[in-house]
């Protein structure tokens, strides 16, 4: 009886560990392709790769580019990587955590935000948010287009933001960027100083590439303190739009990729500077009512303690009219290439057609996704500021060239500043040796 209880009930096992296989095999399916955000841990050689400190570093789909994680923990606790990838062709992306004792490595599956403000162009500013275990403070992970990694070492990048990283300033002038040989020394000097006097702790600048002229004037401020360069070789990987419309110039992306270097600047300098200003480098954000930056702001924040960003009006004033009888035309300024902007004190008025195209002032901590002229996602308010309390300071090529004179309007408010900054423009000048 016992053997034919045996035979019988041998098919019966056989058949129950069949069913629990393919069981297992269906959930295992499953749940990959649910995409859950966490795959468990494994050990691998990822952090054993290589550490990247390049700027830009692209993957080998040669579709996204990664400029640098930051770690963010206001609402999740999450690594948020700037990134640039190609709109229409990634469409998965993977985190991979290093643990910062074991070597093992966590992997998630990043959510991938394109950022709106991509002007058209098929590559844009893109935020990889990549939630990471509770109980790891990884220091290092990569981005892969697969939750495997079976093809050897992959670049690794320093995440951000987790350490306090050098003196906390008031004011940090952001700008992006730096290219087509840029040779206006004197009006970048003039900046430079009017930022100094207005309370700049410190500027960094996106440079792609500039005169060797304007190289020399970069390395003094390097070296005084004042400037942090990061490198912008972007033509290196794309080709590159000097225009704002992929309809006018149709090439892989925006303006340089204006946008991306703006969200990098706005986390590399999150827990370095109290506030962030965003402008180019022929636009200064000029107080009006106030001395400075920092008792301008004071106000500003007292009346508006929960805003993220403080808008300013773009005041144009075009480089082809020039004051008479400038009382500032130093003659030892002359051979400098470049605009003198004490020489120009008629704006053009607001014309609704042409627009106003504002710059800001922001609380980094406040910002989640930046664009060129507004924020495009915050923890807070807009605040526009009122002319009679600050503006935009813009001395460029003209806008509505077609206006006579007479139609401008004169403003010298900068000229209150004159005394410091010819003085010290000057000695500038004269320790490069220009």
């Amino acid at each position: 009886m016992s053997k034919m209880m045996s035979s019988c009930t041998k098919p019966k096992l056989m058949a129950s560990v069949y069913i629990a296989t393919f069981m297992s095999i269906a959930t295992y399916s499953y749940l990959q392709n649910q995409k859950l955000p966490f795959k468990p841990v494994v050990k691998n050689s990822l952090c054993q790769g290589i550490v990247v400190n390049d700027t830009i570093t692209p993957l080998r789909d040669n579709r996204t580019f990664i400029i640098a994680p930051y770690f963010d923990n206001r609402k999740n606790r999450m690594t948020r990587v700037i990134a640039i990838v190609h709109h229409k062709e990634v469409k998965e992306l993977y985190c991979h955590f290093c643990h910062p004792s074991s070597g093992e490595t966590h992997i998630s599956k990043a959510e991938i935000h394109i950022l709106s403000d991509r002007f058209g162009f098929p590559y844009g500013a893109t935020h990889l948010l990549c939630l990471q275990p509770e109980d790891w403070d990884s220091h290092y992970m990569t981005i892969h287009w697969s939750p495997n990694n079976n093809t050897g070492p992959l670049p690794l990048f320093e995440i951000r933001n987790r350490e306090p990283e050098g003196s906390l300033v008031d004011f940090t002038v952001c700008i992006s960027t730096m290219f087509g040989e840029y040779n206006n020394v004197l009006q970048f000097v003039q900046s430079m100083e009017m930022y100094k006097i207005l309370g700049v702790g410190r500027v960094v600048i996106y440079k792609n590439n500039c005169s060797q002229l304007m190289g020399k004037v970069l390395d003094f401020y390097v070296a005084e303190g004042l400037v942090e360069i990061i490198p912008w070789p972007i033509d290196s990987y794309l080709s590159v739009s000097s225009q704002c419309l992929y309809s006018v110039d149709p090439r892989d992306i925006h303006y340089y990729g204006q946008v991306t270097a703006l969200n990098d600047c706005v986390y590399r300098n999150m827990y370095r500077s109290k506030y962030v200003l965003l402008n180019d480098i022929d636009e200064i954000i000029l107080p009006i009512k106030y001395p400075d930056w920092k008792s301008m702001m004071q106000s500003l924040k007292s009346q508006h303690p929960k805003a993220a960003v403080f808008f300013f009006n773009n005041c144009l004033f075009p480089t082809h009219v020039f004051t008479p009888n400038d009382p500032f035309n130093i003659s030892s300024w002359r051979k400098i290439p470049g605009t003198n902007i004490l020489q120009h004190v008629f704006r053009e008025p607001y014309n609704k057609q042409v627009g106003n195209p504002r710059k800001m002032i922001i609380d980094p901590r406040k910002v989640i996704q930046q664009s060129v002229h507004k924020a495009l996602q915050a923890y807070g308010g807009n605040v526009p500021v009122p002319m009679n309390i600050g503006f935009l300071f813009h001395c460029r090529t003209a806008k509505q060239p077609q206006l006579p004179r007479k139609s401008l309007i004169r403003d010298i408010s900068l000229w209150r500043y004159n005394a410091s900054l010819v003085g010290n423009v000057s000695k500038v000048l004269h320790q490069i040796a220009l």
